[in-house]
């Protein structure tokens, strides 16, 4: 099965190469393939980070992949809540480049990614 990705962007933070997908999307089944879609083509990522929210039915969920807990997903998620959307779901895929980015610099990273792949998204 062949994946379209609405938009891409990517960002470089010490060395950590951070590329964001967005994807819009009506079920869990969609996520689950566009997954294991980046996995395949992200083989040598060190994590793939992703939270969706889904209307019908209502369903949100954040995934930290590894990052240290709620440092990834949740701000990923949070963006999607605070644009009010729906049916989407923004994958971030982190190539780890040796420098830690801590806590802080990891929220940091994954909002800005959430948010500039969700940029041109209208209510």
């Amino acid at each position: 099965m062949k994946i379209s990705f609405d938009n891409s962007v990517e960002i470089l933070e010490k060395k950590s190469k951070f590329i964001g997908y967005k994807l819009f999307c009506k079920s869990v089944e969609e996520v689950n393939d566009a997954l294991n879609f980046l996995k395949q083509e992200h083989k040598k990522a060190t994590h793939i980070c992703y939270a969706y929210s889904l209307k019908n039915p209502f369903l949100e969920k954040a995934v930290d992949d590894g990052e240290p807990s709620s440092t990834a997903g949740k701000p990923i998620l949070s963006v999607i809540q605070k644009k009010k959307l729906s049916d989407v779901c923004v994958f971030v895929v982190r190539y780890f480049g040796g420098i830690k980015l801590g806590a802080g610099g990891l929220v940091r990273a994954y909002t800005k990614v959430a948010s500039e792949v969700l940029s041109e998204v209208e209510k």
